[in-house]
């Protein structure tokens, strides 16, 4: 999308399906992606405010409230005497906005306050696209088009208010010297009942503190604690099943492979996320084949949209549809967040048939598991799913179907931990996952790996290995596929890819490497932090503390708010570089935070065979002392604190048994 809006230098409030993007100055400008959106709707394309006319200008914001100096009125010295402060309140289907006027000056004044308003209710795929849907015609201080609308209301009526494309509300003021006067508008977006596919969280269950001795990690989680609570969404199906969407403003809605790796980050903190998770997906299971969705019977979805009836979605044949399946990566990830919860004490029996699907999906391939788009949707279908991401080391694109390395390595780990549970369940089928996860095994170590000494980012539709040096690598640990000898091959290869600031996707040397490119050579927190967490299971801890620094280092370049990907140069080459359409906040990013701790803590549960081991690792010693509050074991709190000198020890009132390694 060559004319999809940028983001980086927007605003972000978020309370899911909610999310406004505004201007610094916290103005909401017709252009670009700015406005109000409501379930994947924009019910606000402007709110501007003026004062006799004027701009205010900015003087510093802190995400919901914003100041600005009224530099026309006020005392005739040089810093300003009036401001304008304006507050915004953001629930899932409502707008606060109150603009108050503030005269610190010796003098009365007499001014004018203006407000313009518009919406075009379009469809977020209509203004990603680069286009500028022309407004909706309000009717009095409301907005309809199809089943969705736009209401304004005022505490105080305006003393004039003109209706055209836009509306336009004046107040008149008169300030004495040393007060203050506001006016607050409330915006509420509605739509049809029967609209909805997923609705907001009645409920909050994050709940996670750490402190550290790195102040910049303390704050990484708290700011990324704070971003899930508002991603969070539920079923509208079964409102007690939460999930997280996977980012702003793009994505506020259900991805498989998204919303299953945040869960999966988040196991040690609570389990009633990867269950509310694991059923949603699982009510969308693929029941039958349908090229133009890419639905498969047993397969799960890559991403569900809400597409109200009656509004224009300017699609034009363009975008992908409401609910489809293109990803060949989401089913083996669903199968590994329920093995994983279950050893983190969820009751799981209720998915065992979704379970026996989803792995009849994984075991129905009898070589690799491989995509070729025969819709018009996705041409690459696991996690970097641009058109350019997979080449090969001359940059050449890959000919699909391709075969990618993780997820072979997804599949790998999805075959055993069904065979897990399938045995505890008394359930058939686990010889044969095993079976077939030691021919993976076999047929990865026979095709993948290329005379530089790694694992290819794929095959290509030939079966020649696509040779380039990728991020891809880091996914492949801690899922059996690989030896201890390989993966120490693959961690040594790892720190070839490190900017200091987390893995680049793509190396340095690469021919077509962009330091700005989505998938070719970027930073993603996500990708970075699987990496460190398999690094750390597989023994690899100096290799692993080393990327989740850089995160951390990251991290303070964006206020503590990871977005979904930055630039991927190092500091020796300029400034951290934006990715400009970046989501902010994303899930996998804002979670990414809590694996570092897991890292650091060498926490790892059991709770089938009533184990649960805490091995704080030496390489991340710059982090202790640290307390984590917060963890649990079915459903009782955990607290590990460790000192200085990397001894744990833990409080809680569960029954299970801790044991502590090194």
């Amino acid at each position: 999308m060559h004319n999809q809006p940028f983001l980086h230098e927007l605003v972000t409030d978020v309370r899911a399906p909610g999310v406004v993007l505004s201007g610094p100055d916290g103005q909401i400008r017709p252009a670009g992606a700015q406005g109000w959106l409501v379930a994947d709707v924009r019910h606000l394309s402007e709110l501007t405010v003026l004062v006799d006319g004027q701009e205010p200008v900015a003087l510093g914001h802190d995400g919901r409230r914003f100041v600005a100096a009224v530099r026309h009125l006020g005392d005739d010295i040089t810093e300003p005497t009036v401001r304008l402060e304006r507050t915004r309140a953001l629930t899932p289907d409502r707008l606060r906005e109150t603009v108050e006027l503030v005269n610190d000056s010796r003098l009365e004044i007499n001014t004018t306050l203006h407000v313009r308003l518009a919406a075009d209710l379009a469809t977020i795929l209509t203004f990603r696209s680069g286009r500028s849907p022309a407004p909706v015609p309000p009717r009095d201080l409301t907005w309809t088009a199809g089943s969705c609308t736009t209401t304004v209301t005022t505490d105080r009526a305006p003393d004039r208010a003109r209706h055209a494309d836009q509306v336009l509300l004046e107040w008149d003021l008169l300030l004495a010297p040393r007060s203050r006067t506001a006016v607050t508008l409330e915006l509420t977006a509605a739509s049809a009942a029967d609209d909805a596919v997923f609705v907001a969280a009645e409920r909050h269950p994050l709940a996670a503190r750490v402190h550290s001795a790195d102040p910049e990690l303390n704050r990484l989680v708290d700011k990324g604690i704070e971003d899930l609570d508002a991603l969070l969404l539920a079923d509208s199906t079964a409102p007690a099943d939460l999930f997280l969407a996977a980012g702003a403003p793009w994505y506020l809605t259900l991805f498989g492979r998204d919303s299953l790796w945040a869960a999966r980050f988040l196991l040690p903190f609570g389990t009633d996320l990867a269950i509310g998770t694991l059923r949603t997906l699982a009510r969308r299971q693929g029941t039958r084949h349908d090229p133009a969705t890419a639905e498969q019977p047993g397969k799960m979805p890559h991403e569900i949209r809400r597409v109200p009836s009656g509004v224009d979605s300017g699609a034009a044949g363009q975008g992908l549809p409401p609910v489809y399946y293109g990803t060949i990566d989401a089913t083996p990830l669903w199968i590994s967040l329920m093995h994983d919860a279950w050893r983190w004490g969820a009751a799981v029996t209720d998915l065992l048939d979704p379970l026996r699907r989803a792995l009849d999906w994984v075991l129905s391939h009898d070589g690799f598991l491989s995509y070729r788009d025969d819709g018009g949707g996705l041409a690459n279908q696991g996690w970097k799913d641009s058109a350019d991401s997979i080449q090969n080391s001359a940059g050449n694109l890959a000919a699909a179907p391709v075969a990618l390395s993780e997820a072979q390595a997804y599949a790998h780990r999805a075959a055993l931990d069904a065979a897990a549970l399938l045995d505890a369940f008394g359930q058939p089928g686990a010889v044969r996952a095993r079976e077939w996860a030691a021919r993976m095994a076999t047929r990865f170590r026979e095709h993948f790996w290329v005379p530089a000494g790694f694992p290819a980012l794929a095959l290509d539709a030939e079966g020649r290995p696509v040779d380039s040096l990728a991020s891809n690598l880091g996914h492949l640990l801690d899922t059996g596929l690989l030896t201890p000898a390989e993966s120490a091959t693959v961690a040594a290869r790892i720190t070839e890819l490190d900017s200091g600031f987390g893995l680049r996707t793509l190396s340095g040397d690469h021919p077509y490497f962009n330091p700005v490119g989505y998938h070719t050579g970027s930073v993603w927190p996500h990708d970075t932090a699987i990496a460190v967490d398999g690094l750390a299971r597989d023994g690899h801890g100096a290799v692993a503390a080393a990327l989740a620094k850089g995160i951390v280092r990251a991290g303070t370049r964006f206020a503590h708010r990871l977005p979904e990907l930055y630039g991927g140069w190092s500091a020796d080459q300029g400034p951290l570089l934006d990715y400009p359409s970046t989501c902010r906040p994303q899930a996998w990013s804002a979670a990414s935070a809590l694996v570092l701790v897991r890292a650091a803590l060498g926490l790892t549960a059991d709770l089938p065979n009533g184990r649960v081991t805490v091995a704080p690792a030496p390489e991340f010693a710059a982090w202790f002392p640290m307390r984590v509050e917060g963890l649990k074991i079915n459903g009782d709190d955990l607290t590990v604190e460790v000192d200085a000198r990397g001894r744990a020890e833990v409080s809680t009132r569960s029954q299970v048994p801790v044991e502590f390694g090194t």
